[in-house]
């Protein structure tokens, strides 16, 4: 692996067309990702791809007049401390604010490297050519934003946020809601009869610990399984299954922690005070992201988790 500072003028001039094709087919990556649910982003960054490409057209027909028609063979990965691009495009689900925020990235990258190789070039055209690229790189950030009000609208940045809004709720909050309902209703009748059963912290707090993540796990395997995304468009399963199984595990957790307190009346309390908050929290997110009304949904909630937690006491009493 070599260090920047022992390329030669012709093997950075090599590295750069390196650089941009490698830049070009990351955003036509990215717009191809992006057609479906984001068509306006995608021709801006089709455009982007386009400029990179011409980027590229200029470093090869100044190596071709300085060295010849053949490159030095010199990649990004050959440079010790080069250019890394965090590989997002691989994702199964790929979020516009991201993309958008790894071009700004990439952008600044790109514009530091030719910024760099023009103040250790010689060749007065490769010292020229290298530093309009910085500057043109510097300004890509503008063109960008130049290109985006031209592409995309205000009308269709509201579009496209509203896009990403049912997606993150449909991949991540429904999900995550439905492990919460699950974990904060579902444990309430073994953790409240194991506690009334014997009265005892230590007890209660084994079964809600055992409950909880059990329950977790069964939570998450069960939508990680039950959906590979492809055609509904609800996202990757494993992300799904983990934030089904953790918002599972944690809505149980909240009413069984209470019971490391030793004194039985004093823990009990404090769950049910817990069990109070984690029913109001269930009904706000229905609220915020299910455009469920907020008083019907608590009216769900509560009276749901009353019944649950009244069998519990019940049983645990007999």
């Amino acid at each position: 692996m070599k260090r920047f500072t022992d390329l030669t003028e012709a093997e950075i001039l090599a590295l750069a067309v390196s650089n941009e094709e490698e830049d070009a087919r990351i955003y036509l990556q990215f717009a191809q990702r992006l057609r479906t649910d984001y068509p306006a982003s995608a021709a801006l960054f089709e455009r982007m791809a386009e400029e990179e490409q011409g980027h590229r057209h200029s470093l090869l027909e100044l190596h071709t007049r300085k060295y010849g028609p053949v490159l030095p063979y010199v990649t990004r990965q050959d440079v010790k401390g080069f250019l890394k691009r965090n590989p997002i495009w691989l994702l199964d689900t790929l979020r516009i604010d991201a993309v958008r925020h790894q071009a700004e990235i990439m952008e600044l990258e790109a514009a530091s490297f030719y910024a760099k190789a023009a103040e250790r070039a010689r060749d007065v055209d490769i010292r020229k050519l290298l530093s309009d690229l910085a500057e043109t790189e510097r300004k890509h950030e503008s063109l960008a934003s130049e290109l985006e009000e031209t592409l995309v609208p205000g009308t269709v940045r509201a579009e496209e946020h509203e896009t990403a809004r049912r997606l993150f709720v449909l991949q991540i909050v429904q999900p995550g809601l439905a492990g919460l309902i699950d974990g904060s209703i579902s444990t309430l009748a073994p953790i409240f009869a194991a506690a009334f059963a014997t009265q005892n912290s230590w007890d209660a707090f084994r079964v809600g610990l055992a409950a909880s993540i059990g329950a977790g796990i069964s939570m998450g395997l069960t939508e990680a399984l039950s959906d590979d995304g492809a055609i509904t468009g609800r996202g990757n399963p494993l992300t799904r299954g983990i934030a089904c199984g953790v918002m599972t595990a944690l809505g149980g957790l909240g009413h069984t922690l209470p019971y490391l307190i030793s004194d039985f009346w004093t823990a009990t309390a404090t769950a049910a005070v817990i069990v109070a908050l984690e029913l109001a929290a269930i009904a706000w997110i229905r609220w915020r992201y299910m455009e469920t009304p907020f008083t019907s949904a608590i009216v769900q909630v509560v009276l749901g988790g009353i019944l649950v937690l009244l069998t519990g006491i019940f049983i645990g009493n007999a």
